[in-house]
């Protein structure tokens, strides 16, 4: 079984991302799902990024830098939008990554100062029509990502909605949650041998 650091997105750690990291546990795999905002939840995510403006991007990375420094370095590194930064910094920058998990959200892998690491299997999900995703850059940035890795997957589901994976929030999607976690418990399996 794997063992994940999944990070949340800028509404903090919601219901929902509690309610997912349970659904890999089910599957038998360890999860830790720390906390970057100290507590805090946001309602949107202008005011969740508000707050990460205030505290400094750098902040953030440092806070998932520190959890992740408390673990084996042997992780499967995930996260939700803006978690995903901090995971693919270390997925990406700390030796013995077992693979990565990148939802709603990729970034150049330039912006770490080193290339992926071919090895290191990696999953991207997001939807076709979501602005964030698509319009901002992140599409592009996972394309180039999966063209540079020996082991990448880029899937795209229909719609618009941002954190469609998150239950506790009206922009769910039940259907789509569904493939994802089963790709991702395909995914997680394919790391055993």
């Amino acid at each position: 079984m794997a063992e994940v650091l999944l990070f949340h997105h800028a509404l903090g750690r919601t219901a929902g991302v509690f309610a997912f990291a349970d659904e890999l546990r089910r599957a038998g795999h360890t999860v830790h799902v720390p906390d970057l905002f100290e507590g805090r939840t946001f309602a949107t995510i202008d005011e969740g990024l508000a707050y990460v403006e205030q505290i400094g991007f750098e902040a953030i990375m440092e806070r998932g830098a520190r959890e992740a420094s408390q673990l084996p370095a042997e992780m499967v590194y995930a996260g939700f939008s803006l978690g995903v930064v901090a995971a693919q910094q270390l997925a990406q920058t700390r030796a013995g990554a077992r693979g990565a998990l990148f939802f709603y959200s990729c970034v150049p892998t330039s912006m770490f100062g080193t290339p992926w690491p071919t090895d290191v299997p990696v999953q991207i999900h997001g939807m076709d029509r979501d602005p964030f995703f698509v319009e901002e850059g992140d599409l592009e940035a996972a394309r180039e990502l999966v063209a540079s890795a020996n082991h990448a997957e880029l899937f795209l589901y229909p719609g618009d909605q941002h954190y469609f994976a998150d239950s506790s929030l009206p922009s769910y999607d039940a259907d789509a949650t569904a493939l994802l976690i089963r790709r991702v418990l395909d995914f997680l399996r394919s790391l055993r041998a």
